[in-house]
């Protein structure tokens, strides 16, 4: 079964943290992300830009509404993402804790839904 592994974080700890703080968080990423590949567990993953280089979009009454930004003002943003194939929750729950954005933030953890093609 396939599970999101959503990092959600201030975006202010990675914007304000000094070049080798950066530097250190970045490498147990990379490490956490390689034993993710060596276990092969991991099917996709990737940071995203601060939540203030977003774009929302919605549709209301036939009607396009762009805003610059994100809509919901919250401390805290989806910083991230892994996409892992897991053989149960309880496994996937142990990769979760095993991420380094554990550390700071939350690791949102969702089954995906299977769809049935009509």
């Amino acid at each position: 079964m396939q599970y999101m592994l959503l990092i959600i974080r201030d975006d202010a700890v990675m914007t304000q943290a000094a070049p080798e703080q950066r530097s250190q968080m970045m490498g147990a990423f990379m490490a956490y992300t390689q034993a993710m590949r060596e276990a092969g567990v991991l099917v996709a993953g990737d940071a995203l830009q601060p939540s203030s280089t977003a774009t929302t979009v919605r549709v209301r009454d036939g009607q396009t509404q762009v805003l610059d930004g994100p809509y919901a003002e919250a401390k805290e943003q989806l910083g991230g993402y892994y996409l892992i194939e897991a053989p149960d929750l309880d496994s996937a729950l142990s990769w979760a804790a095993r991420c380094p954005g554990a550390a700071f933030g939350a690791i949102e953890v969702r089954p995906v839904m299977v769809l049935q093609p009509a």
